[in-house]
């Protein structure tokens, strides 16, 4: 969805030539993955980070144009609503000092982003869900201006036959409601976790992801509250899943081919067999026709872009030669910085770890576990009872910290981290996972302290985000 368009209406006729060229480029790549064409630089990492603009009385701002204009800078651009911004990283090889060399991008781009922001009379927030967003807020008066978001608004709609959006999200409270656009979407903000990988090797690292989505969803959680209401201890992930269904309601987990969800099984054959079933069972979203050679795969792209499961395959063409990626999406965005490096790192490490084990994931946490898990996790976070390798049962944050911490170590040492690099991110995942206190636990503590009062939450989080420390050292 990061291609531009210049359109928000289409034709029949646009539809059937998408669709003839769509075919043609998962041809095209089928080739081009059997005849070798596929780029083997090793590891490389990289991401996208999503925030919010709050005013002084904590409700979100929707001023990015102004940030954005103080800022210029073509890696901070614009979101969905005018209250949110996103923040990307260049690409990296993890081994050596990526981990550095990206926190030293991210602190420094990060800086710019809060200085811009203080300038045009807002702060930046860092969260999963903002506390303080209403259903009012979510308008499309607050829609950023352009053809991209309006055709996504309009094509979402005209799949469902213009039948409205059903949220319906029951966890600790219950919300019920329906939208006639497809904002919702503008709530949830995320950080999304890049990895090039081997092509020889790319089943085994999306696999892994896959097994991992939920302690990387929990040890990230921080979305607890939407419009007032206590739900999961990550409400982003149903909330999404709703927010751009382009089907009636599904129940909860369904995932299977839905637009949103954890998609329908492991992967088997590399990553191809993910953009033939984007070809086969999701309609087209954005008929959009690029004047481009068949090579660059825009249709085949831009069509993935609109699928959003949250283990994503990625391909792009560089230099003549294709580069496979997975994009990590299960994460909450912040609370902090240093909190994003070290969620980066546990996954990092976990991934390369875990891709490398016998039996391969595949053969020991089946797929509707992994499912189930993951879903489980982002019910009741650390706290979620889940199953793992070896006939393994128990606590979430149990599992992180005797094993998955322990396997994030050796992978990043396996994969080239220097020891005192590593050593300098993972403390946090080991301290915020001991002590309990994610995003989401720190908000609903604070509530629990100070009351209900959503603005004024959202003001004390900022207040301590702004101090740089991670999460599982904040005061109430």
């Amino acid at each position: 969805m990061g291609q531009e368009i210049g359109r928000s209406r289409f034709s029949r006729a646009d539809f059937r030539r998408f669709r003839r060229r769509l075919k043609a480029e998962t041809e095209l790549l089928r080739e081009a993955l059997r005849g070798g064409a596929l780029a083997d630089d090793g590891q490389r990492i990289g991401l996208e980070l999503e925030a919010w603009l709050a005013g002084a009385n904590g409700a979100p701002a929707p001023v990015s144009d102004r940030v954005l204009a103080r800022i210029e800078d073509p890696r901070v651009e614009n979101e969905l609503a005018l209250f949110n911004l996103e923040v990307n990283t260049a690409a990296y090889p993890l081994a050596g000092g990526a981990l550095r060399a990206l926190g030293e991008e991210l602190h420094g781009r990060w800086a710019r982003v809060e200085a811009a922001a203080a300038a045009a009379g807002v702060r930046p927030a860092l969260v999963g869900i903002l506390p303080a967003v209403t259903e009012a807020d979510l308008c499309l008066e607050n829609m950023t201006p352009s053809p991209r978001y309006t055709a996504l608004n309009e094509q979402v709609l005209a799949l469902r036959g213009r039948e409205p959006l059903s949220l319906a999200i029951e966890g600790a409270e219950s919300l019920h409601g329906q939208r006639s656009d497809v904002m919702l979407e503008a709530a949830a903000t995320s950080l999304q976790l890049h990895l090039q990988v081997p092509p020889r090797r790319a089943a085994d690292y999306f696999n892994a992801a896959i097994a991992l989505s939920a302690a990387t969803v929990a040890v990230a959680a921080n979305a607890p509250l939407l419009f007032g209401r206590r739900l999961w201890a990550e409400s982003r992930i149903p909330l999404f899943e709703q927010a751009v269904a382009v089907t009636p309601l599904e129940p909860e987990g369904a995932g299977a081919l839905a637009r949103v969800g954890f998609g329908s099984g492991y992967a088997r054959d590399g990553l191809y067999g993910f953009f033939v079933e984007n070809r086969q069972h999701h309609p087209v979203l954005l008929p959009i026709l690029f004047d481009t050679p068949p090579e660059e795969l825009a249709h085949l792209r831009l069509h993935n872009g609109t699928i959003w499961r949250w283990n994503r395959p990625l391909v792009e063409r560089l230099e003549g030669r294709y580069h496979l990626r997975l994009e990590h999406r299960v994460m909450a965005a912040g609370p902090t910085v240093a909190d994003v490096l070290a969620n980066a790192a546990f996954f990092y490490g976990a991934a390369a770890e875990l891709a490398e084990s016998r039996p391969p994931v595949v053969e020991r946490l089946p797929f509707h576990v992994a499912e189930h898990n993951f879903y489980q996790a982002a019910r009741y976070g650390l706290d979620a009872e889940v199953e793992w390798f070896d006939g393994w049962y128990g606590r979430l944050g149990e599992l992180i910290l005797e094993r998955l911490y322990p396997a994030a170590r050796r992978g990043l040492l396996r994969a080239g981290v220097p020891e005192a690099e590593a050593a300098a991110y993972l403390p946090i995942i080991e301290q915020r996972v001991a002590s309990g206190q994610t995003g989401s636990a720190w908000q609903l503590a604070w509530q629990a302290r100070y009351g209900r009062d959503c603005r004024a939450l959202t003001r004390a989080y900022i207040d301590r985000a702004a101090s740089g420390e991670p999460v599982h050292r904040w005061p109430l």
